[in-house]
This record gives C-alpha cells, sequence and structure tokens, in this order.
C-alpha cells in the first residue's frame, strides 16, 4: 500500500472522460494521481515540491493511484466508497463540489439537498449516504467512549456534531475532547455559535499542537 508520495510537480492534465490526472515525479518515476478538479487550485507550480496522500485501487483490468491533499481527504474517500452504490467517480465528484467541512457536516446533519448537488448523486443516493455514514459515524462514537461533556460544558447536540464531524476526518477520540475542552475553557465560543464555527476552530485547535 502506497500511504503517500512526495516529489515534484511535472504537469497536470484532463483526459476524454473530464478525469483530472496530475503526475508527480518520485526519484525519477512519474506517477499518475486521479485527483478532484477542486485539488488543482492548492497545487504548487510545476516543478515545485508536494505531497500528496493517496490510495489505490485494483482491478482485473486496471491499478489507479488516487491522490489527496490532506490525510483527511483521503480517509473521507475510503468512508464514501464503502457505501453501497457509491464508486470512486462519485466520491470524487462529492469531494470536488464540497470542501470537506461542508461534505462531513451534511453527512453528519444529513442534509442530503446539499449531497445532492454533486454531479450523478440522486435524490435516494444522498439519503444512502447520510444513512450509512451517519450510523458508522454515531457507531464509532459510541465505541470511542466520546461522551461525556468537556468542563465547561457544551449542548449534547452541538457536541455530538462536532464530535462525529472530527471523528469522520481521521481524529481519534481523545484528540476530540482535547480540542472541545481546551475550545469550552478557553471561552471563545459559546453554544449559541454555529457548529461551523467550533469544527473550524478545532481543527486549528489539533494543527496547532
Amino acid at each position: 500500500m502506497i500511504g503517500y508520495l512526495k516529489g515534484t510537480v511535472a504537469g497536470v492534465q484532463k483526459n476524454t472522460g473530464n478525469r483530472v490526472f496530475l503526475t508527480l515525479e518520485v526519484k525519477g518515476v512519474g506517477y499518475d494521481l486521479q485527483i478532484s478538479p477542486r485539488t488543482i487550485r492548492q497545487l504548487p507550480a510545476i516543478g515545485e515540491t508536494l505531497q500528496m496522500f493517496t490510495h489505490l485501487q485494483v482491478r482485473e483490468d486496471q491499478m489507479v493511484l488516487y491522490g489527496f491533499g490532506s490525510h483527511a481527504e483521503r480517509e473521507l474517500f475510503r468512508q464514501l466508497i464503502a457505501v453501497s452504490g457509491i464508486g470512486t467517480q462519485l466520491a470524487i465528484a462529492l469531494l470536488d463540489t464540497l470542501d470537506l467541512n461542508e461534505l462531513v457536516q451534511a453527512i453528519v446533519t444529513s442534509n442530503t439537498a446539499i449531497l445532492a448537488k454533486a454531479p450523478g448523486v440522486g435524490k435516494k443516493t444522498a439519503e444512502r449516504i447520510a444513512l450509512e455514514l451517519r450510523t458508522k459515524l454515531a457507531e464509532w462514537r459510541k465505541q470511542s467512549g466520546v461522551s461525556a461533556s468537556p468542563a465547561m460544558g457544551i449542548k449534547p447536540a452541538l457536541q455530538e456534531d462536532v464530535e462525529m464531524t472530527l471523528l469522520a476526518i481521521g481524529y481519534t477520540s481523545t484528540e476530540v475532547m482535547e480540542s472541545l475542552s481546551a475550545i469550552a475553557q478557553s471561552g471563545q465560543l459559546s453554544n449559541e455559535d454555529p457548529v461551523e464555527d467550533w469544527i473550524r476552530k478545532a481543527i486549528a485547535w489539533l494543527a496547532s499542537q
């Protein structure tokens, strides 16, 4: 399994199916990674160094290497393709249509209207994604033991959404509780602030540790 590749950007191209491929040169070998069109905006110039997290899909007739700008994005991609009826191209379309936080939040809150904005994702598919992943995340949350309220207290519904979002993008239950406790104790946010603000603040806090 290839966890990530670090090399220099050699080029970006689209094929006839409008799929985007990044060529990353690593020690004299060029790897073609399929990426979402959204990722293009995050790429450095040709010749610059870049690290991409990868997922290798092996089929009888081909092997495809997918590239992601962050570990969290790759983990969400893997969760999406584990949903019944969701293939790699639909998962890429979802990641291209919504940024990471928007996509996870739509799943956690079962916002099928937002999920259905992605090309190829109809109402029934959106409902399946929301149902299967939210159920899965809720089970992870239960098994992880993330249930106690932070020291200064957060509304249970708010805490649950933040917890499941952070778990969905790869953070551990310990990290979730540490970030929530730190934010709650700092007094920077209150129970009246949007869940999106709590998520952004928690991710920023974790990134600074």
